[in-house]
């Protein structure tokens, strides 16, 4: 089934873009935003509150629900109180958890440095306090000033944004990561497809682990190439040494097994 796209945009635009999963999708505002054009009750975005599932309710022309209840006080505009993450920093240890599970990339630090969050740039989404082994991070109310409606666009466009970037730095570490993933695995090709069809978004795109031919890969195959490789290199040079009709026949069994991998690979 194709995806209605300028529907889902329009969905996406009216979502708070904190990106924490509350919803139900783990990976972000986008994919409750496909599945609310697919059919899902547009209430479960918990920091929205009640003023996002009225705008959804009337943008989709559908019967406006009850919003699902957040653990925090309602604000003057309806949506529940703003929270922002702290770290106790002479508790941190530097173990860079929190970093990677961060969607804006609002947490700064090195290994066994401490870090520290901007405020200004967290979304309050709760996302790096579970993988924290030493329990250093608080949320606290917000207490500045309630943006407009002009400025939450603008803030929304901006957490976006870094969530894309944030998605796409992700996505060329990961053919390279070796130890855990401490978010759930992103829904890539969602965003890589959506990225394509909205012009106001950056482009994210699906990382393939490549050999120097280009050839799409994965790890078992790479390593049985790199035998192959090795194996006739080896056996090339005896053969440039002395020439032995075994020897040349079992080179090229394998040069035969090496090209149909590659081709398995393509």
């Amino acid at each position: 089934m194709s995806l209605n796209f300028p529907l889902i945009q329009q969905i996406d635009a009216l979502l708070p873009q904190t990106q924490c999963g509350l919803c139900g999708h783990r990976d972000g505002c986008l994919p409750y935003a496909k599945a609310i054009s697919e059919g899902e009750a547009a209430n479960k975005c918990i920091p929205g509150g009640q003023p996002v599932a009225d705008q959804l309710a009337n943008l989709l022309n559908r019967p406006i629900l009850q919003a699902e209840e957040s653990v925090w006080p309602i604000q003057q505009d309806g949506r529940p109180q703003r929270m922002k993450a702290i770290i106790r920093e002479e508790e941190c240890i530097g173990c860079t958890k929190c970093i990677s599970a961060c969607p804006v990339d609002a947490i700064v630090g090195s290994g066994k440095l401490m870090h520290t969050i901007f405020t200004d740039l967290c979304t309050g989404c709760e996302l790096c306090i579970p993988p924290c082994p030493v329990d250093c991070i608080d949320l606290v109310e917000d207490h500045n000033l309630l943006p407009s409606a002009q400025e939450q666009i603008g803030l929304q466009d901006n957490l976006r944004n870094r969530y894309y970037s944030h998605i796409t730095r992700e996505e060329k570490r990961r053919l390279e990561r070796r130890g855990p993933i401490v978010r759930a695995e992103i829904d890539t090709t969602l965003f890589a497809d959506f990225s394509k069809h909205v012009k106001s978004v950056p482009i994210v795109e699906v990382q393939c682990k490549t050999t120097e031919t280009g050839l799409n890969i994965d790890a078992k195959t790479t390593i049985q190439l790199a035998r192959l490789r090795t194996q006739i290199k080896k056996l090339e040079k005896q053969l440039s040494v002395r020439e032995d009709e075994k020897k040349r026949i079992q080179l090229k069994t394998l040069e035969a097994e090496l090209n149909d991998l590659q081709g398995m690979s393509v």
